[in-house]
């Protein structure tokens, strides 16, 4: 059966100005980065992915490494574009990076020329793409000149691979620069892909979201719900603490430390207060700034991504309900300036 797009998929949906661009991104995102490797099969993650579309999500975001194993996800979502998106190509907001370990030996990693324009090649291959609408350099790499990375995104959009290009896990002083760079060699750096929550507060602490703001970079945050923490899906009693222990997680054992565990319950009052899901004040909470385009979430399941979509609802918050967000943090705040490895 041929997919067909709900004629209401754009009736809910909140659009937002990428910084001082003409890209308009929905308010909330999805990404691929954990659920749609190898071990997805396509009716489960085309279910996802068309629900996604269908309530107006048009920006999906991949990377040359997401999986397991690195390349899985652009291949799964090259078969979704080949089998059924592909009549809505001109609708949909394609990204994709480079930057983190894909391949044996020194080309492939980090910021060199030889590793973005190799990936993007590869990564086109696997979406069966002649373009993405985004490509990031999606870490700083102190080791090579800013100049050369930037000189590899301008190409690429030169080149028409990418419409667009940005950044990931940059510092404050490496996005001015960058934003610099670009700019001289008349090329716009149009957003910014940073970790940013409730309890990972880093682009605050250092400036990076006022760089951002000043510069006309839009921000687009990963991790809001920081690995699923904030879905309260970890709090006492339950047993997600146990599963999230287990081999193979991906939530680190600092996410589930007890002084953050009883920050979420505490959290968990001020949403039922507001009658949201924990989901829901987290993504509301993280698109409460207007330096933010657009919040990028991660789901397993429809009814996850439909919590999620929820917080479009009540995105106001109360400078009371601001100071109680912040009190029932407080010291549990797991600050960390961008790694030089995938966040755990």
């Amino acid at each position: 059966m041929t997919y067909r797009a709900l004629d209401t998929r754009y009736d809910a949906m909140k659009y937002r100005r990428s910084g001082r661009s003409g890209l308009k991104l929905p308010a909330i995102s999805l990404g691929l980065w954990q659920n749609f490797g190898g071990s997805r099969d396509y009716p489960s993650a085309f279910e996802i992915l068309s629900t996604a579309f269908d309530h107006g999500i048009t920006h999906f975001d991949l990377a040359n490494n997401y999986g397991p194993p690195p390349g899985a996800a652009e291949e799964l979502f090259g078969d979704v574009m080949a089998r059924d998106f592909r009549p809505y190509r001109d609708e949909l907001i394609i990204s994709s990076k480079a930057g983190y370990g894909m391949w044996p030996g020194p080309y492939g990693e980090f910021g060199s020329r030889k590793n973005l324009l190799a990936s993007a090649d590869q990564s086109l291959k696997r979406l069966g793409l002649d373009y993405v609408d985004i490509f990031y350099s999606h870490r700083y790499d102190p080791n090579t000149p800013l100049e050369e990375t930037m000189g590899a995104l301008a190409h690429l959009q030169r080149q028409g691979k990418a419409l667009y290009v940005g950044v990931s896990n940059y510092p404050r002083e490496a996005t001015r620069e960058a934003h610099r760079i670009l700019a001289a060699m008349g090329v716009t750096l149009t957003i910014h892909q940073p970790s940013y929550s409730i309890l990972n507060r880093w682009i605050e602490e250092d400036g990076t979201i006022d760089a951002c703001g000043e510069l006309g970079v839009g921000v687009i945050p990963y991790s809001p719900l920081a690995q699923g923490v904030l879905s309260g899906k970890y709090s006492k009693g339950k047993d997600g603490a146990s599963r999230a222990g287990r081999a193979g997680s991906t939530v680190g054992t600092r996410w589930l430390a007890p002084k953050v565990l009883a920050a979420v319950d505490a959290l968990a009052k001020v949403a039922k207060a507001r009658k949201q899901t924990m989901s829901q004040l987290a993504l509301a909470w993280v698109l409460r700034r207007s330096e933010i385009t657009s919040a990028l979430i991660g789901v397993r399941t429809i009814e996850q991504l439909k919590d999620c979509l929820g917080a479009l609802d009540n995105l106001e918050f109360t400078d009371k309900e601001l100071k109680a967000i912040d009190a029932a943090t407080g010291d549990a705040r797991l600050d960390s300036h961008p790694p030089l490895s995938l966040p755990d």
